[in-house]
């Protein structure tokens, strides 16, 4: 059985703020950074970096609170605060101007770098992305919410309820909730602190910037399933282009690796064939 809480052969750590950070990067090519969403880890993005490495350098890492990267001793989850440490992590790897394509959680942090650092992004992907308030919780969050079971889920987090929360993450049809991915979520949920800080991030009163989204100039694609509501990015962000598909569910990288891993090499091909303003 896979031991998913240690590092693996192709892992790299890099210290920042304070933090220790991992990560993993393969492939030859301008530069993408891949950024999964809460609950999950660089993993996620296994299948799609295995695909985007022909022509990409592809950059993946576990944000604070998940996978090997682990709690932030500051305990600030304000996606702010991730977007100042994925812009360091970057900086500490000397990669000066890279693409960033994120999912979910991972989205909402990259579209907060094309804000505040758009001078750095050659383009962005937003894959099911957050940001917008009106956006439904997955009935985990909202358990971590009840002060009644907080304490109880910083001890322990049941591998029924990971199971539970992965299969209402994908498609009503997608086959790829099993064993091995349910070990994964609750081997790295298991680590020192991961439980905690995944508490700790649920109960993080998030900024709401979604009134700024309309100021980002950076090529941005919208991949959107069409189950997944309540946000406006291709709507809001002028010239973004949108690829909507018809039955994936949240965890679409997962779910359709090949279909996402194509509509990003062809996007970022039709960037770097545009002239900068």
């Amino acid at each position: 059985m896979s031991t998913w809480s240690e590092p693996q052969p192709d892992s790299r750590f890099v210290v920042v703020d304070g933090l220790r950070i991992h990560y993993k990067r393969a492939g030859h090519g301008p530069a993408l950074v891949l950024l999964h969403g809460s609950a999950s880890s660089l993993q996620h993005f296994d299948r799609a970096t295995d695909l985007l490495s022909e022509s990409f350098d592809v950059i993946r890492s576990d944000l604070p609170a998940f996978g090997l990267t682990g709690p932030r001793p500051d305990r600030d989850y304000r996606v702010p605060a991730y977007a100042a440490t994925v812009t360091g992590f970057l900086e500490a790897l000397g990669v000066p101007c890279y693409a960033l394509a994120g999912n979910s959680l991972g989205g909402n942090i990259a579209w907060n770098v094309a804000l505040d650092h758009p001078e750095r992004l050659t383009g962005l992907v937003l894959v099911n992305a957050t940001g917008y308030p009106e956006k439904t919780v997955p009935a985990g969050m909202r358990l971590t919410r009840n002060p009644l079971v907080r304490p109880l889920l910083r001890r322990v987090m049941p591998r029924g309820a990971i199971e539970r929360s992965l299969r209402e993450s994908v498609g009503p049809s997608s086959q790829i909730v099993d064993d091995a991915m349910v070990d994964r979520a609750h081997q790295l949920m298991s680590r020192p602190g991961n439980r905690s800080a995944f508490v700790d991030f649920c109960n993080t009163d998030q900024p709401d910037r979604s009134a700024q989204i309309p100021r980002i100039t950076v090529p941005t694609l919208v991949l959107r399933s069409a189950s997944i509501d309540g946000q406006h990015f291709a709507r809001d962000i002028p010239g973004a282009q949108e690829l909507v598909h018809p039955h994936g569910g949240h965890l679409l990288p997962e779910e359709e690796p090949e279909w996402v891993a194509d509509a990003i090499a062809t996007f970022l091909g039709s960037c770097a064939d545009t002239p900068a303003n």
